[in-house]
C-alpha cells in the first residue's frame, strides 16, 4: 500500500525494527557483565529472555524491507552501487570514527578499523552484513525476475532446513562447542563440522544458501506471491507462527541460562552468554518464524494506517516518514545515548529485585532505556537530516 509514493507498512516496519534494536541493547546489561556473563536474579533471567526474544526479529525485518524496495535490482549495477553504497558507507565511516575516537583507546581503535568494527561498537556488524547482501543483489536479480513460485519455495525450503543447523551442531557436539576468540576479544563458537566442512574447508553443502540471504528471498516471496489477506486470516497465520518462534527463543535462552548454575547470581566468562544466545541467532528457526509473523502483521497494519494518511504534498513527510528515513542514522548512533541512559536508569531505580520497583524494576529499566534512546536519537537524526548537503552523509 503506497501513500505519497511510499510503502506505508515498510515505514512502520523500519521504525518499529529500529526500536526493537534498542530494546535488544537495553536488555544486554541484564545478562552481560562482570567477567562477561552475569545474571543477578531469576527475575532478571526471565525478563532478559522475554524482552530479547520478543524483538529478536529486528535485523531480519530490515533485510525484508531492503528486499521489498530493492530486489530485484531495476537499474544497472553501477547505478545501483552509486545510489546505495554511497548513502550507506559514508554515514557508517563517520560514526565508526566517532566510536573509535570517543570510546576506548583511539589509536588502537583506528588501527582495528582497517580489519573490522570496534568491539565497543559491536552493533556495526550489521552494516558489513548489509553490504554483503547488496553485493549479491545484482548477481541474483536476473534469476529473481523470472523465478516462479514453486522454484522459489524450493530454495526457501532448503534455507529453512539451514535454520536448524546451529541446533544440529550443538546436538552433534554433545552440547560442548569450543569457543574461540578473535583479536578484539569477540567470542565465536567453533562449529562442529557438517556436510563437507573440515579444518581445511569451511564452505560446506549449505554454506551458500544459508544465513541472511534467506531473508532476501523471503522478502521476494512475500512481495510476489503472498496476496492481500483479511484480518482474520492474517491473525490466524501470523499469531501462532510468531508465538511458536517466541517460545523457541524464550524457552531456549531461559533453559540454557538456568542450566548454567544452581543458584544466583550466575556469573562466568562471556563464553557462557554465547551459549545462552544460540536460540537468538538470526539464522535459527525461532527468529525466522517471528519474522514471518511480524511481516504479515505489519502489512495489514500499514494498510489500515495508509487509509488515514492525508494525500497532501508528497514533499512534506509525516512524522512516521521522517523517522523512517532517519532510522539508519538512529541505528548507527544510538549506542552513544543508550549507554548513558541505561546507566542513569540503573542508578535511579536500582538493580534486580532490590530495585525500588521490586520485581518490576528490570522491565521498567529496559523499556525506559529504550524509549529515552529512541526519542533522543529520533529527534537528533531527523533534525540532522534536514541540514542541506550534510544531513544525508551523516544520517543516510
Amino acid at each position: 500500500m503506497q501513500t505519497n509514493h511510499r510503502i506505508v507498512w515498510l515505514d512502520w516496519l523500519r521504525v518499529c525494527a529500529c526500536f526493537m534494536v534498542m530494546i535488544v541493547h537495553s536488555t544486554e546489561p541484564f545478562y552481560l557483565g562482570g567477567e562477561g556473563s552475569r545474571i543477578l536474579t531469576g527475575t532478571d533471567a526471565f525478563w532478559a529472555a522475554f524482552f530479547d526474544s520478543f524483538v529478536r526479529a529486528c535485523v531480519p525485518l530490515f533485510i525484508i524491507a531492503s528486499s521489498y524496495l530493492l530486489f530485484p535490482v531495476q537499474t544497472s549495477t553501477g547505478d545501483f552501487f552509486r545510489r546505495r553504497l554511497g548513502r550507506l558507507l559514508v554515514p557508517f565511516v563517520v560514526w565508526s570514527l566517532a566510536y573509535a575516537l570517543i570510546w576506548g583507546e583511539p589509536v588502537e581503535n583506528l588501527q582495528g578499523l582497517l580489519l573490522n568494527f570496534n568491539y565497543s561498537a559491536g552493533h556495526l556488524w550489521f552494516v558489513y552484513m548489509l553490504l554483503g547482501i547488496y553485493l549479491l543483489m545484482p548477481l541474483l536479480s536476473p534469476w529473481a525476475e523470472r523465478v516462479g513460485r514453486r522454484e522459489l519455495l524450493g530454495y526457501l525450503a532448503v534455507w529453512w532446513f539451514t535454520l536448524l543447523i546451529p541446533f544440529i551442531r550443538e546436538w552433534a557436539s554433545g552440547g560442548e562447542l569450543l569457543v574461540i576468540h578473535g583479536p578484539t576479544g569477540i567470542p565465536n563458537p567453533a562449529p562442529y563440522p557438517l556436510w563437507g566442512e573440515a579444518s581445511w574447508n569451511g564452505y560446506g553443502l549449505f554454506y551458500y544458501v544459508s544465513g541472511f540471504i534467506g531473508y532476501l528471498l523471503l522478502g521476494l516471496y512475500f512481495r510476489r506471491f503472498v496476496p492481500e489477506l483479511s484480518w482474520k486470516r492474517t491473525c490466524f497465520i501470523a499469531l501462532p507462527t510468531w508465538l511458536a518462534g517466541f517460545v523457541l527463543c524464550f524457552g531456549g535462552f531461559l533453559v540454557r541460562a538456568l542450566a548454567s548454575a544452581t543458584s544466583f547470581p550466575i556469573e562466568g566468562p562471556v563464553d557462557l552468554a554465547v551459549g545462552w544466545e544460540t536460540p537468538w541467532y538470526n539464522d535459527t528457526l525461532g527468529v525466522a518464524l517471528m519474522t514471518i509473523g511480524w511481516v504479515l502483521l505489519f502489512r495489514k497494519f500499514g494498510k489500515v494506517q495508509a487509509s488515514k494518511e492525508p494525500q497532501g504534498d508528497p514533499t512534506s513527510p509525516s512524522l512516521l516518514t521522517a523517522v523512517s528515513k532517519a532510522s539508519y542514522g538512529m541505528y548507527l548512533c544510538h549506542m552513544f545515548v543508550l549507554a548513558y541512559a541505561s546507566a542513569a536508569c540503573r542508578n535511579w531505580l536500582g538493580t534486580g529485585s532490590d530495585g525500588i520497583l521490586g520485581p518490576w524494576t528490570t522491565p521498567v529499566e529496559i523499556l525506559l532505556t529504550a524509549l529515552i534512546t529512541f526519542s533522543f536519537t529520533a529527534i537528533a537524526c531527523t533534525l540532522l537530516q534536514r541540514i542541506p548537503k550534510v544531513g544525508k552523509w551523516v544520517v543516510g
